[in-house]
């Protein structure tokens, strides 16, 4: 569930509820905005409490203080909530590595290994900032059909990491040396989610970058 990415997009992670408020006037796309953050919010909360199965609807909406018809009618139910806090985590984690691409490349900067670092470190700063909903969507306990539109998307990610390293994905030493980059990355990202302290989780992302490089240069 993670990425140096630079659009790492998939039909199936589209496949969302339709969201209200295209071609409304603004007052109400405003409120309908305002609507689904306090929906999501709520349910992250209760998901991070209670997990994904024994989470209720009617909970959710008790502590959105929005009632359960208009969450139905925003997400279609909790798999929708949970596909949609899943969608927010993994752009905003595109948008941060794709910024920072852009930025190294406004630099000058032109090497794959050191564009492929800076992008991962990105997104391990993202995993800290959003590591309540990035803990949350690595655990077993989410919508049936998840885990398949989760291995979709991490397979995605790994072809635009070996893009971005330049690597032939023809040659099976290239495509397990991304897949091996990329294990690290999302497993310093769920480490990252169970760590309670700043300093800590800064020294951890700087060792990982360290890491990185070692292991993204080139046999020989």
């Amino acid at each position: 569930m993670s990425g140096t990415v630079e659009s790492a997009g998939t039909e199936g992670a589209r496949q969302l509820p339709r969201q209200e408020g295209m071609g409304l006037p603004e007052e109400h796309a405003g409120q309908n905005r305002t609507v689904r953050r306090a929906l999501l919010d709520a349910a992250l909360d209760v998901f991070t409490e209670r997990g994904y199965t024994d989470a209720g609807l009617i909970e959710i909406a008790a502590r959105s203080g929005i009632p359960v018809g208009s969450l139905f009618q925003h997400y279609g139910g909790k798999q929708g909530l949970y596909l949609a806090l899943w969608e927010e985590f993994r752009e905003e984690q595109e948008r941060r590595t794709a910024a920072m691409l852009a930025s190294e490349r406004s630099r000058g900067v032109d090497d794959p290994i050191a564009l492929f670092v800076a992008g991962a470190r990105a997104y391990l700063e993202g995993a800290w900032d959003n590591r309540s909903l990035g803990r949350l969507l690595v655990e077993d306990d989410g919508p049936a059909g998840f885990d398949a539109l989760r291995r979709q998307w991490d397979r995605a990610w790994v072809r635009r990491n070996a893009r971005l390293l330049e690597v032939d994905e023809r040659q099976r030493a290239g495509r397990v040396r991304v897949s091996v980059l990329t294990t690290v990355i999302g497993g310093t990202a769920r480490e990252l989610g169970d760590c309670g302290d700043e300093t800590e989780a800064w020294e951890i992302v700087e060792e990982v970058c360290g890491i990185l490089i070692h292991l993204s240069a080139p046999p020989g």
